[in-house]
């Protein structure tokens, strides 16, 4: 049975730092992409970044480019999403979200399996 379980989110301020972090079990970690999507209140889930999964290559929206950074420990099974200059429009649940194919790494329906979620709150 596949776990997907977040943490690291919180309140901080705008120009702040959050690292969020999300611990995998369940099948061979490694074989998987590892994206992070959020949701905002009133607005569609949206896709943050993705991983692969050889953590060898990487891939972020437009919005988080240049202030957001995916990695991934393998060893460890976690996935880590570091988050720099905060906005206040970052401000929703972060989910954690494991994918099959590189190719569709920002796509929805590529992820099987996801978590809980963690809250970011942004304060201006």
């Amino acid at each position: 049975q596949v776990q997907l379980v977040e943490s690291g989110g919180g309140l901080v301020q705008a120009g702040g730092s959050l690292r969020l972090s999300c611990a995998a079990s369940g099948r061979t970690f490694s074989s998987y992409v590892m994206g992070w999507f959020r949701q905002a209140p009133g607005k569609e889930r949206e896709f943050v970044s993705a991983i692969s999964g050889s953590g060898g290559s990487t891939y972020y929206a437009d919005s988080v480019k240049g202030r957001f950074t995916i990695s991934r420990d393998n060893a460890k099974n976690t996935v880590y999403l570091q988050m720099n200059s905060l906005k206040s429009e970052d401000t929703a649940v972060y989910y954690c979200e494991q994918g099959r194919h590189w190719y569709a790494n920002s796509w929805p329906q590529n992820y099987d399996y996801w978590g809980q979620g963690t809250q970011v709150t942004v304060s201006s």
